[in-house]
């Protein structure tokens, strides 16, 4: 009798520990892709981060000309920026390589908050890309703004997408990859 309860709890623990090797691989398994647009180099830091402790694909959204600093005076009404910002409709022409983001299961989208929302450039990588049915968590970087309002604009605007709320990154890059790592074990 007692071989057979030892015989049971190899068995069990076997199966237990099976079980949890699954359930890791299966995480390891994730296709992660950070897509990300940086004008000044601050949300360029914090994909990076994100990036290194998720083992993801790091992609920079670049639009097609650059925004010089007259272009991202955002005080300036003549100014790139503000134009794009103050048209809904603006898609500026992407540059820059091109990625297939439906090869990938989870993508991060990192942006600066303009105008309380994402930069229009932001707008055309999205529709530029097949996301249905994606997971999606946005993050964002901002000197004054939340990321809400533009998080409710991008699930509005591609309801298509599995959103995952996300977060405005404006501390460490650890402290961005330790929220990165929490989100995609959700």
């Amino acid at each position: 009798m007692k071989s057979i309860l030892t015989l049971i709890t190899i068995a069990l623990s076997l199966f237990a520990c099976n079980a949890q090797t699954s359930n890791s691989n299966n995480m390891n398994e994730k296709i992660i892709l950070v897509a990300y647009f940086s004008a000044t180099g601050t949300t360029k830091a914090q994909a990076t981060a994100i990036a290194d402790v998720t083992k993801a694909t790091l992609y920079e959204i670049t639009p097609a000309t650059l925004y010089s600093d007259a272009d991202l005076d955002w005080r300036n009404k003549q100014s790139r920026s503000t134009k794009e910002m103050t048209d809904e409709n603006s898609r500026p022409a992407l540059g820059g390589k091109t990625i297939n983001a439906a090869d990938y299961d989870i993508i991060f989208i990192g942006y600066p908050i303009w105008w309380d929302v994402c930069p229009r450039i932001v707008n055309t990588w999205i529709e530029s890309q097949n996301l249905k049915g994606k997971t999606v968590i946005p993050f964002a970087t901002s000197g004054s703004s939340s990321i809400n309002n533009s998080q409710k604009v991008l699930h509005s605007l591609y309801p298509d997408c599995n959103w995952i709320d996300g977060k405005l990154l404006n501390g460490t890059a650890k402290s961005a990859a330790e929220w990165s790592i929490t989100v995609i074990e959700l």
